[in-house]
């Protein structure tokens, strides 16, 4: 900052009802150090969800760094300059309040929720936790021992394994495809001095969106970020630019057990969320197995009786996506489980119908506006969008997205499917699971 001249936050304008740009609900402020503060009052809510979101995840990881994301959130909470360990739960506790963290691929965020009236008691914590982390090598030593008993629970539960070993099938040897939780080597391996470089790489201000919802003003929630969050370094941010871009190659993973199930996951190339490409893949996964109604649930499980549970996704990220079919069924089911399974992946492809379309629309609008009800739903939504995007997106326009894709996109996205590579991970007995390349063949013979 120069000398003698002081530096002003800049308040977004609202934008008129119908207009593309920021939801004019939303209060958005971006300080001169670049970090954003986004909030929106909800009257009816007596409480309010906090966080701060990092623009940094899974994937930034340098290669030797691989699963200290995940560390640095669980030492998040394990003592400050100010706080030791058991001073941060009290404080929060008697309030009534809780904190959480998560780590994910693209983003990290630490979270908050207590009554309104004690905001500033919850934006003081998580600015002193991101701020001033003693980050001991006690500390260190015991968390790295959770996390190592962490790993070992994803190795002991094959629904959840499958879809680590599914990611890196799907993207080899990408910081995409590693697991969120990392290694055991390179757990073990983390040091202070580590964990610092990668604060300092990711921790910065033009990188986090402090975010708001429910009992908040949002010019108290501005004053205090100023008084609590001076110390982040002013750098725009990074991460997303610097990130490798992330390439579907597809593959497969089969490991061999002795389970009562065997838990299955086929994958294929899908779409960013960048410029909304994503929309009508969105739609094509709730009409294949996104429901009651959806074609996978009524062929597999209620007319064939193979799986209790059958879903069609699609996890877009910033520069690419994956589709995917998941279920767990008997062993000798397995083979034919896939093949219906690809059967009415290609059959919905080519004959996906209006009414189905318009029925996957109507849930997939509920859904988000439920999700915009509650105080945690609409802190979440905010921060990633303005994280991403630099903007809170009405609701008015996230429909008229939806409302705009025709039946001939959700065809078209669905057979483009039919002409990328396979990916298979299982896990369990897969004496009956053909091959990937059987499958692909199987697959080129339905389309």
């Amino acid at each position: 900052m120069t000398a003698g001249k002081t530096l002003k936050a800049k308040t977004e304008k609202s934008v008129k009802p119908g207009e593309a740009g920021h939801d004019p609900a939303v209060n958005l402020t971006t300080l001169p150090s670049g970090l954003r503060i986004v909030s929106e009052r909800m009257a009816h809510a007596s409480t309010v969800s906090l966080g701060i979101w990092i623009g940094a995840g899974a994937r930034d990881e340098l290669p030797h760094e691989h699963g200290l994301a995940h560390l640095l959130e669980h030492m998040a909470f394990k003592g400050t300059a100010r706080r030791t360990a058991l001073q941060i739960a009290e404080e929060i506790e008697s309030v009534g309040g809780d904190l959480n963290a998560a780590t994910s691929v693209e983003y990290t965020c630490y979270t908050a929720r207590v009554l309104g009236q004690d905001l500033p008691l919850a934006v003081d914590i998580l600015a002193d936790i991101l701020t001033q982390p003693s980050l001991t090598e006690e500390e260190l030593a015991r968390e790295k021992g959770v996390i190592l008993q962490e790993i070992g629970a994803v190795q002991d539960t094959p629904d959840d394994l499958v879809y680590d070993r599914f990611l890196q099938a799907a993207f080899p040897e990408q910081p995409l495809g590693r697991p969120i939780l990392g290694t055991a080597e390179t757990v073990k391996s983390f040091t202070p001095e580590a964990i610092r470089a990668y604060l300092d790489r990711h921790y910065h201000a033009g990188n986090m969106v402090l975010a708001a919802a429910g009992a908040v003003d949002h010019d108290e929630l501005v004053a205090l970020a100023e008084q609590a969050l001076t110390a982040l370094p002013a750098r725009p941010a990074t991460a997303p630019a610097a990130r490798t871009q992330a390439t579907y190659q597809g593959g497969e993973a089969r490991i061999d057990g002795d389970e009562e199930q065997v838990h299955i996951v086929l994958g294929f190339p899908g779409k960013p969320f960048t410029n909304g490409v994503h929309y009508p893949l969105q739609i094509f996964s709730a009409v294949l197995g996104g429901g009651l109604s959806s074609r996978l649930f009524q062929e597999v499980r209620e007319r064939r009786g193979l799986a209790y549970a059958v879903d069609a996704f699609h996890w877009p990220f910033s520069d690419c996506g994956i589709f995917g079919i998941s279920a767990g069924t008997a062993p000798e089911d397995a083979g034919e489980l896939v093949e219906v399974a690809l059967d009415c992946l290609s059959q919905a492809a080519r004959d996906v119908s209006e009414a189905e379309v318009a029925r996957a629309r109507a849930q997939m609008k509920v859904g988000l506006l439920a999700s915009l009800e509650s105080p945690g739903g609409k802190l979440e939504q905010m921060a990633r969008q303005v994280l991403v995007f630099g903007r809170a997106i009405p609701r008015e326009e996230l429909a008229r997205r939806l409302d705009a894709v025709t039946l001939a996109d959700v065809r078209a996205a669905g057979l483009a499917l039919l002409d990328g590579i396979v990916t298979v991970a299982a896990v369990g007995p897969l004496d009956d699971l053909a091959p990937a390349a059987a499958l692909r063949a199987m697959l080129a013979r339905a389309a």
